[in-house]
């Protein structure tokens, strides 16, 4: 049998490249006469950089950026030259991921994207003409705010750089400069590729369907709501007319125009990243997906028996745009199978069946055997891939 194992990372546990390696050895030594060959993975979160330098090979730039606290953190920008002219990948959790700030400073209502901004303008300085920017695993929910002071937006007031919880204050003339801001962009294609497809705003928006992961309180996160739904609607009037008119969404005007960007998909991925990079003129395209066409994927699963994903943790989030849901929609048109092992499942057979896989498996499906899986994250995966192989090897 022909295995094709694709995962993405693990959280901050193993990552896409680590946690490929596990599977295929696991799977090998398990089942010796299968063919297994590995395709790590990303949405646009962590590893998005590494997966795609694997591939597309190209020059790493290091250069240094404030971190979501503003401590330095080290960064990279990916540059690859090709027949479309020069390319710049960053990845946002290089500047604003969360595993950059311990477990008991984490707090939403501070933590800022200005280095994000600062990365995006470094790779600016390469030369490049098309700039890809991964968004996910983010410790940040300020909805694009202080990326737009690291790109060098104004910010007399000092309520642009300093996390969600300042928002709630801003004005339209807190964003003056947007326009110019947007207007210095033109000229670069700006791609964004985000980990989930979610809106900005609502019950699965940034704040709500994701500040408690970060460390919001459940008082915290409503807050942010309400300061985020004010950022977007004095960003949206400070464009103004540089805002064209959607003739497809129904009445013109701010209020729709507010309501078209804050409902995109992938507006809320990264703490509303995806919203900010779309003021400035990022195309929101889904990570998944832009990966994977990097990768080739859909040969590499032709030429399959079976499909091997994983993640740290499958759940709501991963039908909204992850790694396992988009493996197992390229699979289907070529009837091949689709597995997901993860380090946790919290969805249900119907939710997973009806994603198109064939079947979840996860390293610690018991609470008591979470921390075990944590403490070892490569043994704990490879031998439960083991009982999985001999399950699905037909010898």
């Amino acid at each position: 049998m022909r295995v094709l194992v694709a995962p993405d990372c693990f959280g901050s546990s193993l990552t896409s490249a680590q946690a490929t390696t596990t599977v295929v050895d696991a799977w090998r030594a398990a089942a010796p006469h299968d063919e297994v060959t590995g395709c790590p993975l990303s949405d646009g979160g962590p590893g998005f950089v590494e997966t795609l330098r694997a591939t597309l090979g190209g020059e790493l730039v290091a250069v240094t950026v404030a971190g979501p606290l503003a401590d330095p953190a080290p960064a990279a920008v990916l540059v690859v030259d090709d027949e479309r002219g020069r390319t710049a990948y960053v990845e946002s959790a290089h500047a604003v991921g969360l595993a950059l700030v311990p477990a008991d400073r984490r707090d939403p209502t501070r933590t800022t994207t200005r280095g994000l901004g600062e990365l995006l303008a470094a790779a600016r300085t390469t030369g490049a003409r098309r700039v890809v920017v991964g968004l996910g695993g983010s410790a940040t929910n300020d909805a694009g705010a202080g990326l737009l002071v690291g790109l060098g937006h104004p910010d007399p007031r000092d309520v642009l750089g300093h996390g969600g919880g300042a928002l709630t204050d801003v004005r339209p003339d807190d964003l003056h400069g947007l326009r110019a801001l947007r207007d210095s962009w033109r000229d670069v294609d700006l791609l964004v590729a985000t980990d989930v497809d979610v809106p900005l705003l609502g019950l699965q928006g940034a704040s709500a369907g994701f500040a408690p992961q970060k460390g919001a309180t459940p008082e915290q996160a409503q807050d942010l709501e309400r300061a985020l739904a004010t950022f977007s609607r004095a960003a949206v009037d400070a464009l103004g007319a540089d805002l064209r008119p959607d003739l497809l969404a129904g009445p013109a005007g701010p209020a729709a125009a507010a309501k078209r960007l804050t409902h995109a998909p992938g507006a809320g991925a990264a703490g509303g990243l995806g919203f900010g990079l779309a003021l400035v003129g990022g195309r929101v395209v889904p990570g998944a997906a832009l990966v994977a066409d990097v990768v080739g994927l859909d040969a590499r699963i032709a030429a399959s028996d079976l499909v091997v994903t994983g993640e740290g943790r499958f759940d709501w989030q991963s039908l909204h745009g992850k790694v396992a849901a988009l493996v197992a929609e390229r699979a289907l048109p070529h009837a091949v199978p689709t597995i997901v092992v993860a380090g946790q499942v919290e969805v249900g057979r119907r939710e997973w069946a009806a994603a198109g896989l064939a079947g979840a498996y996860a390293v610690a499906d018991r609470d008591d055997l979470v921390a075990p899986a944590l403490a070892d994250p490569a043994g704990t995966l490879a031998a439960r891939v083991a009982r999985v192989a001999r399950t699905w090897s037909p010898a």
